[in-house]
């Protein structure tokens, strides 16, 4: 079974030059309070999108968090690549800025069946296509919070499209898929993640997790709703393993400044 390294090397200011694997980024906002770093985010990011009513918050929050620079300039220098998604929700004046710095306006109103962030994903996943899939990873900004039926649904994403890199994000805390088609190495960015850490069956129970570098390692551990679960955990070190027969979320604690 193939080993799949991850890190939150885009937490940092700068990605350091020996991270591996080399990760090409892709920024998703959605219509939720942006996490105070959205801008590293969007630093780090090649491919930026707004989901629908995304493209109000990069519009009205990137000012705030440049609260000393020009509103204009700034919502001018961080125009989105596209806006996709059924246009329910972003206000006429946004879509218009956008339009006229020349950001690609993707209605797809006529869907109804898929989220916004399903529709990102997809854009990705096609704009991507000629890439190597598994050097791409999409960050979501605003993935989490508000509405649980809107978090069920992005959660959701991760399960649909499972064999890509995704990652939720709010100001707290971090979601990503760890599946059971893999071991997992998780190099930890103890400087701005942890050390409060979870690991939870999606989809099925497992029969058997195994871990190191927790406080409470699991070991052939059976985990599942209505049973053992493993939330409030703690990371000890640089690096924790997973190993498990069923597909788990990955959580954990994004530090304050």
């Amino acid at each position: 079974m193939d080993l799949m390294t991850h890190s939150s090397t885009f937490l940092l200011p700068s990605i350091p030059a020996d991270n591996r694997p080399s990760l090409t980024y892709a920024l998703v906002v959605l219509n939720q309070r942006l996490p105070r770093f959205t801008p590293l985010l969007w630093k780090h990011a090649q491919l930026r999108l707004c989901a629908d009513g995304g493209a109000n918050r990069i519009y009205d929050e990137f000012p705030q968090l440049f609260s000393h620079e020009d509103a204009v300039d700034v919502r001018n220098r961080h125009k989105p690549d596209v806006i996709k998604g059924d246009m329910d929700s972003i206000r006429r004046e946004v879509l218009d800025f956008y339009l006229n710095l020349g950001t690609k306006i993707l209605d797809e109103s006529h869907d109804q069946d898929t989220t916004d962030l399903h529709k990102c994903v997809t854009y990705i996943h096609d704009f991507t296509a000629q890439l190597e899939k598994s050097n791409l990873c999409i960050l979501v900004a605003g993935a989490l919070g508000g509405r649980f039926d809107h978090e069920i649904g992005n959660i959701n994403i991760l399960c649909r499209f499972s064999t890509m890199r995704i990652i939720l994000l709010s100001d707290d805390c971090l979601i990503q898929l760890l599946p059971r088609t893999h071991h997992h190495e998780i190099l930890i960015q103890s400087s701005v993640e942890g050390p409060h850490c979870g690991l939870i069956p999606i989809g099925m129970p497992s029969r058997s997790t195994t871990t190191t570098g927790l406080q409470w390692d699991l070991a052939d551990t059976q985990m599942s709703f209505g049973g053992l679960i493993s939330t409030s955990n703690i990371v000890k070190g640089e690096k924790i393993t997973v190993q498990s027969d069923s597909d788990l979320l990955w959580t954990i604690s994004i530090k304050k400044p």
